[in-house]
């Protein structure tokens, strides 16, 4: 299947054969299985030490003749701690059990419970990762994964740039894909960034961030700019191509298609 390759200007400038994995069938169950496996979630439990962190043992003898004893009392066995003392004659208040003030939880989670130990076949990421592939040159995945695009056409994908565009700086940059993309896809492309509704703003997650477009680049480019995600071949992986869902809007230069076609990334 031949493309056309874009000038930083957004015109015609040659052609190029793309790599076999861009005409590929889109397997969206196994992508969403893959998706599903390669979630990271930081685990979190109790402090070790919760419910414990007072100046007495907590722990009752109920012995005869022994000082400090609380045999004959009619005290039950739950661990105790001092909050003041008379003699021989002690305060106790109840500690470290779930049923004691400032006690510890009674079935806290687990941090092994919260990883994910799910493993992928290798054959299954080399399908995934050329779905991914697929679905961004698929003109009705893209409409499906954008709202804002449902109602038009879109021509020209996969949107493949000459390497020129990784030597221009970020004005001029931005104005080169907004020619290449057009201004309906221009919008999608550059990330948006909103303040959280709800609580979350309270525990460290103010911010929502956009995806926009993804700019893979061939394995000794570079581009100067942090405006869009860009992302070199080798580094390249499903979850860079299928975020929130297959069709994400991705350009290429001329050198990511060739090295895609030489060397695939498919165990990413």
């Amino acid at each position: 299947m031949k493309q056309k390759i874009l000038d930083i200007n957004g015109k015609e400038k040659g052609s190029v054969i793309l790599p076999k994995s861009f005409s590929k069938k889109i397997r969206e169950d196994i992508v969403l299985k893959v998706l599903e496996a390669k979630k990271t979630e930081q685990p979190y439990s109790p402090s070790l030490v919760a419910g414990k962190q007072h100046s007495a043992s907590g722990i009752l003898i109920h012995r005869r003749h022994v000082w400090k004893s609380q045999y004959g009392r009619g005290m039950s066995r739950i661990p105790r701690k001092v909050m003041s003392k008379r003699g021989s004659q002690f305060n106790w208040v109840g500690a470290e059990v779930p049923s004691a003030v400032g006690g510890k939880r009674a079935h806290p989670p687990k941090v092994l419970s919260r990883i994910n130990t799910k493993k992928i076949n290798k054959k299954e990421q080399k399908i995934a990762f050329e779905s991914a592939l697929s679905a961004s040159a698929d003109e009705k995945m893209i409409n499906e994964k954008y709202k804002k695009l449902q109602d038009k056409k879109i021509k020209g994908v996969p949107f493949i740039v000459e390497t020129k565009i990784c030597d221009l700086k970020t004005k001029d940059l931005i104005s080169s894909i907004k020619k290449i993309l057009g201004k309906d896809l221009f919008e999608i492309a550059i990330p948006k960034k909103r303040i959280r509704k709800g609580r979350g703003k309270l525990r460290g997650r103010k911010y929502k961030k956009s995806a926009g477009m993804l700019v893979v680049l061939g394995n000794k480019e570079n581009i100067k700019t942090k405006a869009i995600e860009s992302i070199k071949v080798q580094n390249l992986s499903i979850n860079d191509l299928a975020r929130g869902g297959l069709g994400r809007l991705v350009l290429y230069t001329e050198q990511a298609i060739k090295d895609l076609g030489g060397n695939p990334n498919e165990n990413k």
